[in-house]
């Protein structure tokens, strides 16, 4: 099954919520209007899109009828989809080209963190890169051993300290063993402590420096995941966690499990931060690079 197929499976539940919904207000007006207009909007908001990101969706499509002077609704899906699939389009590739390039996986507990990483070094294990892990989530009880099992099964090393040790320090003695062994990817593994933001913010802070530091002129991304199944809740987590870091992408997880796949266009509109991998399965290798124009085509495609 190629990523169109996984993707359109994976969007299933969202489509039949969403898109439904979309569909059955379309269906039954005949002309647009206030009302109709008004109706589409909280059919959106409630579809997980977000009440912000609705209503600019739905200035757009009043923009896109004035302009062509469109009175039946029988057109407002396909103007849906170009308004979609314009918010959903990212200029900035996701850049891994140095040797080594360096990326940060930060998230709350829970989200998917751990089998992030796994996937992602076995899959740019299985493109020929040399992946190395670090395990910088010192605090959390079991996260160093759950990492192990993971990179084991990626067939990838890992760098590791005692439970409770300095995070940096994982990250300094990562850096050089990337370096040392030619590496050409570093994945580290970061705390969510997302409680206690101060405590996060210092921390990650150390680390970027540490990298800024050691790994001058290395590309440098940090990937956020997220839960898809927590709907508008993980829009919420995402805007702490940029308040503490820099964050370049989004990892969705979970996004065959739910019918909350709207967030994808909330996160990208009122955050600028573009989903980068989305999980559809549990396999290993079904975390996918995420492609904003196989998404909107596969939640719109009949």
């Amino acid at each position: 099954m190629g990523f169109f197929d996984k993707i359109k499976e994976g969007l299933r539940k969202t489509k039949e919520s969403m898109i439904k919904k979309v569909e059955s207000v379309i269906n039954s007006f005949t002309k647009i209007d206030e009302d109709f207009l008004e109706e589409l909007e909280e059919t959106l908001i409630i579809s997980d899109v977000g009440v912000q990101t609705a209503g600019e969706i739905i200035e757009a499509l009043r923009g896109k009828i004035k302009e062509t002077g469109a009175t039946d609704t029988g057109v407002v899906m396909g103007l849906l989809e170009e308004i979609i699939a314009d918010m959903l389009r990212e200029e900035r590739p996701f850049t891994i080209e140095t040797k080594p390039s360096i990326v940060f996986v930060i998230g709350v507990n829970g989200a998917g963190k751990t089998t992030t990483i796994g996937k992602l070094a076995a899959r740019y294990k299985a493109e020929g890169k040399k992946v190395l892990v670090a395990a910088a989530d010192t605090f959390r009880a079991a996260a160093i051993d759950q990492l192990e099992v993971w990179t084991e099964r990626s067939g990838v090393d890992i760098i590791k300290h005692k439970e409770g040790a300095d995070p940096a320090a994982v990250v300094y003695d990562s850096i050089e063993a990337a370096m040392a062994r030619g590496s050409d990817l570093l994945l580290i593994d970061t705390a969510g402590r997302l409680h206690n933001k101060k405590n996060l913010m210092a921390e990650l802070h150390k680390m970027f420096r540490i990298v800024s530091q050691k790994a001058a002129g290395c590309d440098v991304e940090v990937l956020l995941v997220l839960d898809a199944t927590t709907g508008q809740n993980a829009v919420s987590q995402a805007q702490l966690f940029k308040e503490a870091a820099d964050i370049t992408g989004i990892v969705l997880t979970k996004l065959d499990g739910t019918a909350k796949g709207g967030i994808v266009i909330s996160l990208k509109n009122q955050l600028d931060l573009p989903v980068r991998f989305v999980g559809v399965g549990e396999k290993i290798d079904d975390l996918q690079p995420f492609v904003p124009e196989d998404f909107v085509r596969a939640l719109f495609e009949a």
